[in-house]
């Protein structure tokens, strides 16, 4: 049996959102069991082995609101994450310098805490890019081929 896929999402206008619901569908119809989260709490992912995090960028680089808390939390806890597995989705705009920093950030908090990444990390320019859910689409296959 495949392993459970967390998909964990940060948004604030929605598009990462929308793109974590088309991925969700995907690694379904693919047979992965999966559990859809928007702003996870702490308690509900910290057990899982597998995540998928889908995150825009907010503000001055910084993670969105509903997922901020999760990983404020993980960066300050004295954790030992080496069971974790994880990849990670960025949307962003490029006429900003923080470019896609939340998919920075995400790296940082969870590798320093032993968590293993998977495969590089999809950022997305949504100033160049009009069809988001079709770039995680086509990056999908990266994440899905390290975790057979």
């Amino acid at each position: 049996m495949k392993e459970q896929i967390c998909l964990i999402t940060g948004s604030t206008l929605g598009g990462a959102e929308y793109v974590a619901e088309h991925l969700d569908d995907l690694l379904q119809q693919q047979g992965w069991q999966t559990q859809l989260l928007h702003g996870a709490d702490y308690n509900d992912v910290i057990e899982q082995p597998l995540w998928l995090v889908i995150t825009s960028t907010h503000g001055a680089g910084e993670i969105p609101e509903n997922l901020n808390p999760l990983f404020e939390q993980i960066q300050q806890a004295d954790l030992d994450l080496s069971g974790l597995k994880f990849a990670v989705v960025g949307l962003g705009s490029s006429d900003y310098d923080t470019f896609c920093f939340a998919v920075n950030k995400v790296e940082d908090i969870l590798q320093s805490k032993g968590a293993t990444l998977l495969c590089p990390s999809l950022r997305i320019d949504v100033v160049k890019e009009s069809d988001h859910d079709q770039c995680a689409e086509d990056w999908l296959p990266n994440f899905t081929q390290q975790i057979i």
